[in-house]
């Protein structure tokens, strides 16, 4: 697109969160990345594995479904940013449905700075003193940031990758863990905020059911977002479930504030002393009951 037009699209991403391009004709692999480079760095950072069921064994889809002869199973089950394990966290992600399943199967997306808005002073507070710490490559991100196109404070923080969060001291100098205790109490109140934004009385999030050729954009740095439930059902009571998903490069980092540095290493002893400190896999499992899954 011209120029104005593709960045007024991105400010509206920025603003709203996330845009559709409804009722297109399936758009081939190659059609898709190409267009999914309109946003952020202008081009695709693509970290996962390749499906053998992708057109034309394409690197750039990640090809996911409910049934695993045609996608990978089981993704993004909780509250996420796509790339939280980058210090440069995509800037936008898209989503292709390749084939709708007949009794629904969708997306829920919460805006971040919404989310922010919506917390009492006291937790604005509390949790801009928070960084989280990525459990696979020890990446650190704060759980509040500022967003690089609207300015507006976002919360942040991967409900299915985190090994530690670090809290900078208040009114004092130095750092501590949580401790499991204040961890599950800040995993659920996240959690908690993020289903909030999907209520009437929040209203700051949706629960997208796809129609046929529905091809989405989001802001990754002002949108969390999960799969719903019935997305991962077999498809013998949802129906088949195929789509598309692309990440974009960011033109920057996420950078954690106070000093600390981009990158820690999650599987060697904590330097802050005791608390929660866990590397590899989901990290800290703060709700037993529920499925998890990067």
């Amino acid at each position: 697109p011209p120029e104005n037009v593709r960045k007024a699209l991105e400010d509206e991403m920025a603003n709203r969160g996330f845009i559709v391009f409804r009722g297109q004709q399936q758009l081939s692999a190659e059609e898709f990345v190409e267009a999914s480079k309109w946003w952020g760095g202008r081009d695709i950072h693509s970290t996962h594995g390749v499906h053998p069921a992708t057109p034309n064994y394409n690197r750039h889809i990640f090809r996911l479904s409910n049934d695993r002869s045609h996608g990978i199973l089981g993704v993004g089950p909780q509250w996420h940013n796509d790339g939280s394990f980058n210090d440069d966290v995509f800037s936008h992600s898209g989503y292709h449905i390749i084939r709708v399943a007949e009794h629904g199967g969708g997306t829920h997306f919460t805006h971040q700075g919404a989310a922010f808005d919506a917390l009492p002073e006291e937790y604005q507070e509390r949790w801009s003193r928070l960084v989280s710490v990525n459990s696979n490559s020890g990446v650190l991100h704060p759980m509040v940031h500022t967003h690089p196109i609207s300015e507006r404070k976002c919360v942040y923080l991967h409900l299915g990758m985190t090994g530690a969060i670090i809290e900078k001291v208040k009114d004092g100098e130095g750092f501590r863990l949580l401790d499991e205790k204040e961890m599950k109490q800040i995993f659920n109140e996240y959690n908690d905020l993020m289903n909030n934004g999907l209520t009437k009385e929040g209203n700051y999030g949706i629960e997208y059911e796809y129609e046929d050729g529905d091809c989405i954009f989001i802001d990754n740095w002002a949108v969390a977002h999960r799969a719903s439930p019935e997305a991962h059902l077999p498809p013998s009571e949802q129906g088949l479930r195929i789509m598309h998903r692309t990440t974009t490069q960011s033109p920057i980092a996420l950078m954690p504030p106070f000093g600390l540095p981009q990158f820690m290493d999650i599987y060697s002893p904590s330097p802050f002393g005791p608390g929660v400190w866990i590397g590899g896999g989901i990290g800290f499992r703060w709700d037993d009951s529920i499925h998890m899954q990067n």
